[in-house]
């Protein structure tokens, strides 16, 4: 039994290692990775998908490094998101659950019932909110940045994110 529940625990562990989110160019529009679309001149939708439900905050950050990335590559300063949109993992549970059932039946002159109680505790994973997809709604400024919430200095924000979140090379 002891050894089922190491095999279990190792393979959940190689899962969540394999399921990591990098900061790579996705293979196609709906597989792992950043990605973009435009849509005007100077306005971009920037997605970044995770390979399976990773911490929101961390897929939030490749979005917001890749529309960094695409205005620099634009030749622009400085880009202000208009929309965020965070797909939440909703299967995800966090912490331990416990269960209880009751059952009874009959089998021709026999009867019975039972009682069952099951305790899950989830392997890996942290405390925060899960994610499987962010997509900002971006456009590139112009002139000087605005002294807003959602104007990005893109230098700033590439050298900033890639320091902390990127693994090095």
């Amino acid at each position: 039994m002891l050894r089922t529940i190491l095999a279990a625990a190792a393979l959940a562990f190689v899962a969540a290692c394999a399921s990591t989110p990098t900061y790579t160019p996705a293979a196609s529009p709906n597989t792992a990775g950043y990605s973009e679309m435009q849509i005007e001149s100077n306005r971009y939708f920037v997605t970044y998908r995770a390979p399976g439900a990773a911490d929101s905050s961390l897929i939030q950050d490749y979005a917001l490094l890749r529309a960094a990335d695409l205005t620099l590559q634009n030749g622009r300063e400085w880009f202000w998101v208009d929309r965020r949109t965070v797909d939440e993992d909703s299967a995800r549970r966090s912490g331990p659950s416990i269960g209880v059932g009751v059952g009874g039946g009959s089998w021709g002159r026999s009867s019975g019932a039972s009682v069952g109680v099951g305790v899950n505790f989830p392997l890996g994973g942290g405390g925060g909110p899960r994610a499987t997809s962010a997509t900002l709604e971006v456009r590139f400024g112009e002139g000087p940045k605005p002294d807003e919430a959602n104007a990005y200095d893109a230098r700033a924000i590439a050298t900033n994110l890639r320091a902390r979140i990127v693994p090095a090379q």
